[in-house]
C-alpha cells in the first residue's frame, strides 16, 4: 500500500491549531484592554468636573457632580472555521481552510447624579479629622492638606479662642494661617512632626455581684480587671484611643494625667478639628503655639479654589522669623491657568464658561500643583460611601 501526503489537508489543520491559539489568546486581551480603557475615561471624566466645578464656583453657580454607578460589559468571541474547494488548479484535490473570527462588546454604564442627601454628606459636611490624619500618615505635605482641606485656624489664649481664616481676603487671618502651616510645613521637614491618637486609660467599677462567671470571662478579655475585697467590686481598665494630635514631640513621653487632659480640650471640641500642640524644647519649639484647625466642606475647597482665580487671589506670605527653612512656600495653594484659547503641553485642560481651565503643570511650581490637583481629587474619592446602584434620579447609557 502506498500513501500519499495531502498538503491541502496539512495545512487545514494548521489552520484548526492556530484559531484554537486565537480563541484562547483574544478574550484575555480584549478583556484588559476593555478594563483600562474604562478607567481612564472614569479617571478623565472625574478630573475634568473637578475643573468644571472650580468654574462654576467662580462664577458663584451651584456645583454638580455625576459618578458612574456601574459598568455592566459582555464579550461575544465568535470563531469559525471550514474548508472549501480551491476555485483554480487542481479544485479536486486541493482544499483551502476558511477561519473567521468577530468579537463583539455590548457595556452597559449608570450614572447616578450626586443630589439629596448624599449631596449633603458627600459635598456640604466638614471633613472628619480621621481623613486629613489618614493623609498625613501617607507622606502628604501638611501644609498643602492644610490650605486645601482648612477652614480656619483657632489658637487658644488666656481670654479664650481667637479664629484666624483661611481667607485672602481676611488680611490679618491670613497671614496668620499661612505662617502657622509653615510652621509645620518645616517641623515636618524635619521629621520631627508626630500625628498620633492619644492613647489614655479609662476605668469602671462595678459591683462585684453583678459579674456572673460568663460575664467575668467575657470582661477579661477585653479589660483588666482588678477586684475590691473591701467594696466588694471590680475596678475595669482599658487603653483606649482618643483624638489626633499634632506635636513636635512624642505623646507617648507625657504622663496619664497630661493625655488626659488634652483629651478633654480635644473632646470639647467638632469632629472635624484638628488639635495641634507645639512646645519649647523640641524642634521648632521657638514659635510655642496650640490650637485646633477647623475642616471645611469638599464645597467649601471648591469655592476657595474658584474665587482665588480672580476674585481673591492668593499672595505671598513670608515665614515667620521664628520658623526655621521651609523647602516650599507657594503663592497659590493650586495654580490654575484660564484662557479662552486652548492651552498646549499641560496635562488636562476642560472648557467651561467660554474659557478653557486647566492646572499649570510647567514651571517652578508644576510638581506642587499636580499633587494639589491629585490631593483634590483623592478628597473627592473619600467622601464617598457608594454611589447608589439603584433608585432615581439615574441615567443608564447602552452602546
Amino acid at each position: 500500500m502506498q500513501l500519499h501526503w495531502r498538503p491541502s489537508v496539512f495545512f487545514l489543520w494548521i489552520g484548526f491549531v492556530d484559531l484554537a491559539v486565537l480563541s484562547g489568546c483574544l478574550s484575555p486581551v480584549t478583556l484588559t484592554r476593555a478594563v483600562i480603557t474604562y478607567d481612564e475615561a472614569i479617571t478623565e471624566s472625574q478630573s475634568k468636573q473637578l475643573l468644571m466645578n472650580i468654574a462654576r464656583a467662580q462664577h458663584h453657580q451651584p456645583i454638580h457632580f455625576t459618578g458612574v454607578s456601574n459598568i455592566a460589559a459582555t464579550f461575544d468571541f465568535r470563531f469559525t472555521a471550514g474548508a472549501t474547494p480551491a476555485l483554480a488548479g487542481l479544485a479536486a484535490t486541493q482544499i483551502l481552510p476558511l477561519i473567521n473570527g468577530s468579537v463583539a462588546e455590548n457595556p452597559t454604564i449608570s450614572i447616578a447624579p450626586i443630589e439629596g442627601e448624599e449631596f449633603t454628606k458627600r459635598l456640604l459636611t466638614p471633613f472628619h479629622e480621621s481623613k486629613l490624619t489618614l493623609l498625613l500618615r501617607q507622606g502628604v505635605d501638611i501644609d498643602l492638606l492644610l490650605r486645601l482641606m482648612a477652614k480656619e485656624l483657632r489658637v487658644k489664649q488666656n481670654d479664650g479662642v481667637v479664629a484666624y481664616r483661611n481667607d485672602p481676603s481676611d488680611k490679618i487671618g491670613y497671614k496668620m494661617f499661612r505662617r502657622e502651616v509653615l510652621h509645620l510645613s518645616a517641623i515636618q521637614d524635619h521629621n520631627s512632626l508626630h500625628v498620633e491618637p492619644m492613647m489614655i486609660e479609662r476605668s469602671w467599677t462595678i459591683p462585684a455581684d453583678s459579674v456572673t462567671a460568663e460575664g467575668f470571662k467575657a470582661l477579661e478579655q477585653e479589660y483588666q480587671m482588678e477586684y475590691n475585697g473591701q467594696n466588694k467590686t471590680y475596678t475595669l481598665r482599658k487603653q483606649i484611643e482618643g483624638g489626633t494630635l499634632i506635636t513636635n514631640y512624642d505623646p507617648d513621653s507625657l504622663s496619664k494625667e497630661e493625655r488626659l487632659r488634652l483629651q478633654h480640650e480635644n473632646e470639647q471640641g467638632l469632629d472635624h478639628d484638628v488639635t495641634f500642640d507645639i512646645r519649647p524644647g523640641h524642634f521648632g519649639g521657638d514659635w510655642p503655639i496650640r490650637g485646633d484647625f477647623r475642616l471645611r466642606s469638599f464645597n467649601a475647597m471648591l469655592n476657595f479654589l474658584g474665587l482665588s482665580i480672580a476674585e481673591e487671589p492668593e499672595y505671598n506670605v513670608d515665614k515667620d522669623p521664628r520658623t526655621p527653612e521651609v523647602a516650599e512656600n507657594p503663592i497659590k495653594t493650586m495654580d490654575l491657568i484660564v484662557s479662552p484659547s486652548a492651552p498646549t503641553g499641560l496635562d488636562l485642560a476642560m472648557k467651561s464658561h467660554g474659557q478653557y481651565y486647566a492646572v499649570n503643570t510647567t514651571g517652578p511650581q508644576a510638581r506642587w500643583n499636580r499633587e494639589a490637583f491629585k490631593l483634590l481629587s483623592q478628597l473627592f474619592q473619600m467622601t464617598v460611601t457608594e454611589v447608589p446602584r439603584a433608585g432615581v434620579p439615574s441615567i443608564t447609557i447602552a452602546k
